[in-house]
């Protein structure tokens, strides 16, 4: 990044904070975040046109910036279970409150979309989701 962008990028930041401190008019803190979000874009493509275009001289840095994007998060965050009113951050335990949430939304038992099943584990289309999520 040049300091161009990286000064746009730091006034996006500055205009956030000046709009939730009623500072700043949205109006402004809109064309703020346009404004740098188009520099962004535009350095992006220059770059990915540069190393498409460079790919025949240096194939290492081309397989690189690919290697780069291929990479995935493999890990989810911390979830709240409201049935136990607690943080999660056990690897089954998200599982289970993933699945809860997923079966009640299958099965129709969910009031609203931070609903969680009820103690009825009875219901057997509950019963075969949950077993083919695990």
């Amino acid at each position: 990044m040049n300091k161009e962008l990286l000064g746009k990028v730091k006034q996006k930041k500055e205009a956030y904070r000046g709009w939730k401190q009623r500072q700043v008019a949205w109006e402004e803190y809109r064309e703020t975040i346009r404004a740098a979000r188009d520099q962004v874009r535009k350095a992006k493509a220059l770059t990915e046109i540069n190393l498409a275009r460079d790919v025949k001289d240096n194939k290492k840095i081309f397989y690189r910036y690919v290697s780069e994007k291929r990479r995935m998060r493999e890990t989810v965050g911390p979830l709240w279970n409201k049935m136990m009113g607690e943080l999660v951050t056990q690897d089954m335990e998200k599982a289970e409150v993933l699945n809860d949430f997923f079966a009640s939304v299958f099965t129709g038992k969910c009031l609203s979309h931070t609903a969680q099943v009820t103690e009825g584990r009875n219901c057997p289309l509950q019963e075969k989701i949950r077993f083919q999520n695990i």
